[in-house]
């Protein structure tokens, strides 16, 4: 049987170069610094990657491969949760398309291949506006924001 799937897709401006941007989403002393997590891998097509929690117990959250990249305007990767990365139903993928546009970058996310309705479905559309916001602060002011803060009661 066939789920249906979705997808989400995000687009941010940010004063910043290619060059940056692309190395924020995969240099691990980065990623740490506006996620939370440090993206770890070779950068390679084949190769694995893990979203590393930059804590002590350094929790694996996800893990995939790398599909495609050509720095600095494309990466590729698979997405999935370590307990279902024995099941290739359960991959996704993710697209970071980075372009030069007058004095910035525009960044364009696109997770696709989601099973709509999923845990991870809802994570992601919850996710990755928080995550490209804190990653568009860092580059911009030098700090990013807090991807773990919860909304404040009224």
């Amino acid at each position: 049987m066939n789920k249906d799937r979705t997808r989400f897709v995000y687009v941010t401006y940010i004063r910043s170069t290619p060059e940056k941007v692309f190395e924020a989403i995969t240099k691990p002393e980065i990623t740490r610094r506006y996620w939370g997590h440090e993206n770890v891998s070779e950068w390679k097509p084949g190769s694995t990657w893990e979203h590393v929690r930059a804590n002590e117990q350094r929790t694996v959250n996800i893990v995939g491969k790398v599909v495609e990249t050509s720095p600095p305007s494309r990466l590729v990767i698979s997405w999935a949760s370590p307990s279902e990365a024995a099941d290739p139903a359960s991959y996704s993928r993710v697209t970071f398309d980075v372009e030069s546009y007058e004095d910035m970058v525009r960044l364009t996310v696109t997770h696709d291949e989601l099973e709509a309705g999923s845990a991870m479905a809802k994570g992601v559309t919850q996710g990755w506006p928080i995550v490209l916001s804190s990653l568009k602060s860092l580059l911009e002011t030098g700090q990013g924001i807090d991807v773990f803060a919860k909304p404040k009661a009224a």
